[in-house]
């Protein structure tokens, strides 16, 4: 019988776990071509918006494989219930026989995908950080906010959202713990701001090249289907190095899609994360420099929590 773990005990066994380490290790394994992981499964939904991705794989000679379900609703905030939703199943590699059901109602793909934007500001924003720009006001808004503290604090931010009621919650929430400006505009952002995360599920660009100052750090999260953009391709060719947490995933999907496809850019020139912590040449060198981290989510990410939210379990039980 497989072992279910509610989301209220998963929440706890993170407390204990440094998962941006173990997103690194993870990246690293994916990199050096010790991993499974096939392609994305994707939903896509009209009505309401939405769309559920299915990622799956499993290191090689490692005691699990993963498939995890996510999905992301974007009315559900009208409902009550929040966007992300989701389900870790893990299965012993050897022998096929499901060993546990993580029921984290999309928590542990939030947590990890935080956890992979400060491990990328760790390696590639500049040494001194001016400000914080935060585009989007959602969970996955404020995680990356207290995750980059991590190894890239800083308490002065800027926020910039659709909605502007979304903004006074955000504030609300976490202004006692950061010196938070409003933003008129992303170019507001831009601006005032030498490290930014954006964070939303638009299909049209937020950030244009233009507005872009010289040794400015992005990490862009939300565009994670052929559909969504929030980067200027412009802004990518601008960009002196640009990363992709998988670059097979950058050629259906992300801002290195959009970018490759406008012509802006060539594939040949992404550097893939894992490749790039494991060696300084390929990591920022100069503060002069604009770096991009496209992160689409890779299933590797999602193998690392669940197997050490399980070991986890299994060490306190």
């Amino acid at each position: 019988m497989a072992t279910v773990i509610n989301l209220e005990e998963i929440k706890s066994i993170l407390k204990n776990i440094d998962i941006i380490a173990a997103m690194e290790e993870g990246f690293i394994q994916y990199s050096n071509g010790n991993t499974v992981v096939p392609p994305v499964g994707e939903l896509l939904f009209e009505k309401p918006k939405g769309d559920a991705h299915i990622k799956y794989g499993y290191i090689k000679n490692d005691d699990y494989y993963v498939i995890k379900v996510a999905s992301g609703f974007y009315d559900n905030v009208k409902l009550g219930i929040a966007s992300s939703q989701g389900l870790m199943l893990l299965f012993d590699q050897k022998t096929g026989v499901p060993k546990a059901i993580l029921l984290d109602e999309g928590h542990l793909t939030d947590i990890r995908t935080a956890a992979a934007g400060a491990l990328a500001a760790r390696y590639f924003a500049p040494k001194k950080i001016k400000a914080i720009g935060i585009i989007g006001t959602g969970i996955q808004a404020k995680l990356q906010l207290q995750y980059l503290q991590k190894h890239t604090p800083c308490s002065s931010v800027w926020v910039w959202g659709r909605n502007k009621e979304n903004v006074k919650k955000f504030v609300q929430e976490l202004g006692t713990d950061f010196n938070i400006q409003i933003a008129e505009s992303p170019s507001e952002i831009a601006k005032n701001c030498n490290l930014i995360v954006t964070t939303t599920p638009s299909e049209i660009a937020l950030l244009k090249a233009e507005d872009i100052q010289v040794g400015t750090h992005i990490t862009a999260v939300g565009s994670d289907t052929e559909h969504k953009q929030e980067l200027e391709s412009e802004l990518l060719k601008k960009a002196d190095i640009v990363i992709a947490d998988s670059i097979p995933q950058s050629k259906s999907r992300g801002e290195i899609y959009k970018a490759v496809s406008d012509g802006k850019i060539s594939e040949n020139t992404v550097i893939e994360l894992g490749t790039a912590v494991q060696d300084l040449k390929l990591q920022r060198t100069k503060d002069s420099q604009i770096t991009i981290v496209d992160l689409t989510g890779v299933a590797v990410q999602d193998i690392m929590i669940t197997k050490a939210v399980y070991n986890g379990y299994l060490k306190n039980k």
